[in-house]
C-alpha cells in the first residue's frame, strides 16, 4: 500500500469507529480492513484471528497478531492441522497469545477442514467468494447505526462453516471476517479508503484457472 498513517493529514476522514490514538490500529484500516484478498494464506490467518476473537475486541487481536505468526507457523494451514496436544499445551504457555485451550483446538479443527474445502474447490478464496457472487458488497455507510452486525451472506456462510464442523466462526464473526477481508466495503461513505477500495473490487474474483 502507498499512503501509510504518517504520509495522510491529520484532517483525513476515516471510519468514525476507528480510535485514532492507537497508531498501529490506523494503519491496519488505511492499509488493510476491507481490501479485497484472495490469497489463502492470508485468508486462513484472518480466519484464525476472527475465531480467536470471540468475545473480545478486535484491537486485542491485532496487538497479538505478530505473537499468533510466530506460534502458529505463520498461519501455513498444512502445518496447524498437524498440531496436536503437546503443542497446545505450549500454547498455553505463550503469554503473547490469547490462552484459551477451545480456541487453540478450533484452529487446530478449521485448519483441517480449511484444507478439505481447498481440496473440493481447488482454493478457499474461491469458496469463500462464492458466498457474494464473486465481486464485493458496497455497503451504504453514512452513520454508526447503518454498520450491521450480520447480513444474510454471514449467516449463510456461518451455516456452511458450521456444516463442515468449523468453530468459533458464528455469523457475527463472519460478517467481522468479510469486512476485514473485502467481501463487504463497509468503509463510510466519506473515508479517504472507499474509493479505493471500491476501484479495488471492480473487476471481482480474479480467474484462478
Amino acid at each position: 500500500m502507498s499512503n501509510s498513517p504518517n504520509s495522510i493529514p491529520n484532517t483525513t476522514i476515516r471510519c468514525a469507529w476507528l480510535n485514532l490514538t492507537k497508531s498501529d490500529y490506523v494503519q491496519y484500516h488505511d492499509e488493510e480492513w476491507g481490501v479485497p484478498v484472495f490469497d489463502d494464506r492470508y485468508l486462513f490467518e484472518c480466519l484464525c484471528l476472527e475465531a480467536s476473537q470471540a468475545g473480545l475486541s478486535w484491537y486485542t487481536v491485532l496487538v497479538k497478531r505478530e505473537a499468533y505468526r510466530q506460534a502458529f507457523d505463520n498461519f501455513d494451514p498444512l502445518k496447524v492441522a498437524q498440531y496436536d496436544t503437546a503443542k497446545i499445551d505450549t500454547l498455553m504457555t505463550n503469554a503473547g497469545l490469547i490462552r484459551h485451550r477451545g480456541k487453540f483446538e478450533a484452529l487446530i479443527n478449521n485448519a483441517r477442514h480449511f484444507l478439505a474445502i481447498q481440496n473440493e474447490f481447488g482454493s478457499f478464496a474461491r469458496y469463500l467468494w462464492a458466498f457474494v457472487g464473486n465481486k464485493p458488497e458496497q455497503r451504504e455507510i453514512h452513520a454508526p447505526a447503518d454498520y450491521r452486525s450480520t447480513s444474510p451472506e454471514s449467516e449463510a456462510l456461518a451455516k456452511d462453516l458450521k456444516r463442515r464442523g468449523f468453530k468459533f466462526l458464528g455469523a457475527t464473526t463472519c460478517y467481522a471476517y468479510m469486512q476485514a477481508v473485502g467481501l463487504v466495503n463497509d468503509h463510510q461513505w466519506d473515508c479517504h479508503c472507499r474509493e479505493r477500495i471500491q476501484r479495488l473490487g471492480e473487476n471481482g474474483m480474479p480467474s484462478l484457472g
